[in-house]
């Protein structure tokens, strides 16, 4: 085994990788065509298994094609981070107290965009 291949890569850095390629092709793709535009080296059994847990966190809908499946995301990335964000409040069984640290921790800008979307909707 060579030492790049025995190298483990941040979590969440293929999954990014995966939704980044099927974000800038517009169009659901197969886990051959996610692996072709990935150029990565990466086999297509891994690509496969990342899409299918991606499809199993309901980031990802798919669709058959031929005998097999074509992805796409569930939401854009903006709509995705407010997903995550939606999901980890969710956890806590403390919401207020969890809302209160995370305004707590804003910016002075991000607290007048918050205020202003609250006011005004988004």
């Amino acid at each position: 085994m060579n030492a790049e291949k025995d190298e483990r890569r941040p979590g969440g850095e293929l999954e990014a990788a995966v939704l980044a390629a099927l974000w800038a092709a517009d169009t659901p793709l197969t886990p051959a065509q996610v692996q072709a535009a990935l150029d990565s080296g990466l086999a297509r059994t891994t690509v496969t298994t990342i899409l299918s847990r991606l499809y199993e966190k309901g980031t990802l809908h798919r669709e058959r094609q031929g005998r097999g499946y074509a992805y796409r995301p569930v939401q854009d990335p903006h709509g995705l981070t407010a997903l995550r964000m939606h999901g980890e409040l969710d956890r806590d069984s403390d919401r207020k107290t969890v809302l209160a640290r995370f305004v707590a921790h804003l910016s002075p800008d991000d607290e007048q965009v918050l205020r202003r979307l609250l006011e005004e909707g988004p």
